[in-house]
């Protein structure tokens, strides 16, 4: 049956975008994360192409996002840092994921399920340093330092890394972002003084690793970047966008097309009247408002008859809309259109950019 819509993912960009990342980061480790199924993208077909192309370390939010990885066969170190003692712990343990901490709580839960099963389990501790938005809050950080040596001494966890998460490293100058480091430090400081020995210290996001080199430290953590988006507005990275929209036209006529995508695939309803779309390699408008199924496009006096292809968003070479355009449409940022793109789209997973 012929697609009538569908989402390309280029794995070879995804390839490409993590050799530039890994090279950012010097002798440093790259996280690739992949949590929301791979900024929708696919988790595992990412996964697979970051860690083939080096990546050294995969991320993830939630306990079935690391079981996925899991049970799709890719072995190379995971870390959840939404994990919760609610979570089955047993299973994590078993799978070898390594799981975030921010709470004494949760590293109750974590040793008390150690100590059951004979086993010291691997942990990173969350830090907030100003992001306000999880990790442990500055004034919990000797407590939970100090549990977490006795259970580390106790033989219960080890606690592998610690890390925070930057507010805005879109600015390499911003007061925020120095302050934040200087937090990161002082956390630092205060788990050594507990007696912790954490060898993966990580604090750099996307645009982290492209610009902060004070950010980097043994890890960093490429999410939106390795897809190709850039981080930062209006920087050339050498990113290449790895997904593209396109539809074909289920009818014509009268200056009009209808196109079988609609906000019940993730299009975003304020693309209706704004955003413009590729076809005959030429941008023409999105015509009134975006229905759940359907949207109209002014086809002008183009001759665009059934089944001609039009793309919403990728990678920009042929004149197409970014996903970085089309989100600024529609009021809102790359990440929440990628995410946003429903299961009833079809991905198409390419090893190459296809012509």
């Amino acid at each position: 049956m012929a697609t009538l819509a569908e989402a390309t993912v280029d794995l070879g960009a995804i390839a490409h975008n993590t050799r530039v990342l890994k090279r950012a980061m010097g002798q440093a480790g790259l996280m690739a994360v992949v949590k929301a199924d791979g900024f929708g993208h696919g988790a595992v077909p990412a996964a697979r192409a970051a860690v083939a192309a080096g990546a050294d370390w995969l991320g993830v939010t939630s306990a079935m996002e690391a079981m996925q990885l899991r049970e799709a066969g890719l072995d190379a170190p995971v870390l959840a840092w939404m994990c919760g003692p609610q979570d089955d712990l047993a299973a994590l343990a078993e799978a070898g994921v390594t799981l975030s901490v921010a709470t004494l709580s949760h590293l109750d839960a974590i040793a008390a399920e150690a100590s059951r099963r004979g086993v010291a389990l691997d942990v990173h501790i969350k830090a907030d340093t100003g992001l306000s938005r999880g990790g442990a809050t500055r004034n919990t950080w000797p407590e939970l330092f100090g549990w977490a040596r006795k259970y580390e001494t106790g033989g219960q966890i080890r606690v592998r890394g610690l890390w925070s998460h930057l507010a805005n490293a879109e600015d390499p100058g911003a007061e925020s972002l120095a302050a934040q480091q200087s937090a990161f430090a002082e956390a630092v400081e205060l788990a050594r003084a507990a007696g912790l020995a954490p060898d993966v210290l990580h604090l750099a996001n996307s645009a982290g690793i492209l610009q902060v080199p004070s950010a980097r430290f043994d890890l960093g953590r490429a999410g939106i970047a390795l897809y190709g988006v850039p981080p930062v507005p209006g920087v050339d990275f050498d990113l290449r966008p790895a997904m593209t929209v396109r539809a074909r036209v289920v009818q014509a006529g009268d200056g009009r097309a209808v196109l079988p995508l609609g906000f019940g695939y993730g299009v975003p309803r304020g693309l209706g009247g704004v955003a413009e779309v590729l076809i005959h390699g030429v941008r023409r408008p999105i015509s009134g408002p975006v229905s759940m199924d359907h949207l109209v496009i002014d086809t002008g006096e183009l001759p665009v008859t059934e089944g001609d292809e039009a793309v919403l968003f990728g990678s920009g070479a042929r004149g197409e809309p970014t996903v970085v355009e089309q989100a600024e449409h529609a009021g809102t940022n790359a990440h929440e259109l990628l995410t946003g793109i429903g299961v009833r789209l079809p991905r198409r997973h390419l090893l190459h950019t296809e012509a």
